[in-house]
């Protein structure tokens, strides 16, 4: 490829799209908007983060244009992920409300586009050193916003959603409207910030400083999730550092053997439920869900494989009402549920059965790439995809965070980064133009 940068012809907007500070600027703007956006959206309103949005997908199409010798057909995204978005797409055509299908598959589609144009334009490390970037600042702003209601001045900010009780030991909310969306943010900055440090990307102060700040954001949160996250996480991270200390020859054997755990473990959970909800206080938040989930099974037997149309959140303001079959389910619990608290439930009420697996298909394969990835290579900053995508599924089990907004965002980038480092269709693609071998092993 002809390097634009050094060549004379090309103007200076296509050199700009082009430059490696751009796309690093880009990628900040990017991820600041995601994880600004309950702030952004609050304080100037949800055209303006709409507007943000837009205006910076217009900017990644035009990146990926300037780019455009730099991309490959076979490596842009998931055949999981478009096939997901299409079936989306599809499903505007039986929803009873047409117009909040499409807005939702558009906010899907913006917020998707956002995480492929990161995904091709900056390398994990480079992608790590943003998040973190952003992240530190996020984190700092949502302490500061804490210490000022719940210290300072001793008052709520109700549109923030900060209750100000900082002073009592929590929960806080921060500047991401939830304890369960600070809580869960404060996971993904550990596993972000711990992989700075090991790759030696920032300074130790700085490390010990922002791993500081998000472990106590964590626990000021106290959401019930988090502490399942963190063991997810540490179970994970404990995994992979043995299937990395394998011998070659004895990694499959060790993966087999990581895998059998893990579905031993998940089956004991699901034994020991009960006495896991009442060691972590979480009853009435689990209770709360289990009615949802029942009610959502019933639905669903109407509509098994299309579902009723996609919405993504299910509502869209204060006032809000949702679309139907959502409203009924509302109006039946005597509650105003914005999704179904679980991503795989509102993937299977929204889009059926088919969107279900093409939804878990995709999780699934993002997961298995980036694991074999991590365990093979020999760089740390390899291991940042799986444990992001191990943190984003746990939540996915409790919350919908993964299908819309910024857990869209950010499982749209593992998903793509996954898919860039080990693509079925590549190896295809390299075994076609393979040259035929003889018994010497000579191409014949």
């Amino acid at each position: 490829m002809t390097d634009a940068l050094g060549d004379p012809r090309a103007g200076w907007l296509v050199r700009l799209l082009q430059s490696a500070d751009f796309a690093r600027a880009f990628t900040l703007a990017a991820l600041g908007t995601g994880f600004a956006s309950f702030l952004i959206g609050r304080t100037a309103g949800s055209v303006t983060l709409l507007t943000i949005v837009l205006a910076l997908d217009a900017l990644g199409v035009a990146i990926l244009i300037a780019r455009r010798d730099e991309l490959t057909l076979l490596r842009f995204a998931p055949t999981t992920l478009v096939a997901f978005f299409a079936w989306a797409l599809a499903s505007v055509f039986w929803s009873f409300d047409e117009a909040s299908s499409l807005r939702g598959w558009f906010e899907l589609l913006a917020w998707g586009l956002l995480a492929i144009v990161i995904a091709h334009v900056r390398d994990t490390l480079q992608t790590v050193r943003a998040l973190g970037d952003v992240l530190r600042v996020m984190l700092a702003l949502s302490l500061a916003v804490e210490i000022l209601s719940g210290v300072l001045l001793d008052i709520p900010f109700p549109f923030l959603g900060v209750a100000g009780q900082l002073a009592q030991g929590g929960p806080i909310q921060g500047v991401f409207g939830t304890r369960n969306m600070l809580g869960f943010v404060a996971v993904m900055a550990l596993i972000t910030f711990a992989i700075e440090w090991l790759t030696q990307s920032i300074s130790l102060r700085l490390s010990i400083a922002s791993l500081t700040l998000a472990g106590l954001l964590a626990v000021f949160s106290a959401s019930p999730t988090v502490l399942v996250i963190a063991v997810a996480v540490a179970a994970a991270t404990l995994a992979l550092g043995i299937v990395r200390r394998a011998a070659p020859e004895r990694r499959r054997a060790t993966h087999t053997l990581v895998a059998a755990v893990v579905v031993a473990v998940l089956v004991a959970c699901w034994i020991l439920r009960h006495q896991i909800i009442r060691l972590l206080d979480a009853a009435s938040d689990f209770s709360i869900r289990a009615d949802l989930w029942n009610e959502i099974l019933d639905w669903v037997r109407p509509r098994p494989v299309q579902g009723w149309g996609w919405h993504g959140q299910w509502l869209r303001g204060d006032d809000a009402t949702a679309p139907y079959p959502l409203n009924v389910i509302n109006f039946t619990l005597d509650d105003h549920h914005a999704s179904a608290l679980n991503s795989f439930f509102d993937a299977l009420i929204q889009l059926g059965w088919a969107g279900l697996l093409l939804f878990g298909g995709m999780c699934a394969v993002a997961l298995v790439r980036s694991w074999l990835v991590a365990g093979e290579r020999r760089s740390l900053v390899h291991a940042w995809t799986p444990l992001m995508l191990v943190a984003l599924l746990v939540d996915s089990m409790f919350e919908s965070f993964t299908l819309t907004g910024l857990g869209w965002m950010m499982l749209v980038v593992c998903a793509v980064r996954a898919g860039q480092s080990r693509s079925w269709r590549e190896r295809i693609r390299d075994l076609a133009e393979a040259p035929s071998q003889g018994p010497s092993g000579l191409a014949g």
